[in-house]
C-alpha cells in the first residue's frame, strides 16, 4: 500500500535540508557532545566509548531529523544543542 501523498514532502529543497540536518547537523551535535563529555570524564574513556556511542547518537539524530515536521525546527534544535555542548566544553 503506497503512502498517502498529502503526508509526503513535495519540495526537493526541504528533503535536502532534512538530509543535511540529519547527517551533518547530527554529526556536529555528536562531536560537540563528546567534546563536552571530556570536561566530566577523562579523555581516554571518552575516546574509547565514543566509537560506539558516537554512532548510536548520530543514527538517532538522523532519524529525529525526519520525525520533526519542519526542517527549520530541526536545524534550530541542533544549533541549540551544539551551542549548549560547546559552551560546556569551553567553560
Amino acid at each position: 500500500m503506497p503512502a498517502n501523498k498529502k503526508y509526503l514532502t513535495q519540495s526537493p529543497w526541504i528533503k535536502l535540508s532534512k538530509i543535511l540536518a540529519g547527517s551533518v547537523g547530527g554529526y556536529l551535535v555528536t562531536l560537540s557532545f563528546h567534546a563536552a563529555l571530556t570536561r566530566l570524564i577523562p579523555k581516554e574513556y571518552v575516546i574509547v566509548t565514543s566509537f560506539i556511542t558516537g554512532y548510536l547518537l548520530w543514527a538517532t539524530l538522523l532519524l529525529v531529523a525526519f520525525l520533526i515536521p519542519k526542517a527549520w525546527k530541526t536545524w534550530a534544535l541542533y544549533v541549540v544543542l551544539i551551542g549548549i555542548c560547546t559552551g560546556i566544553y569551553l567553560i
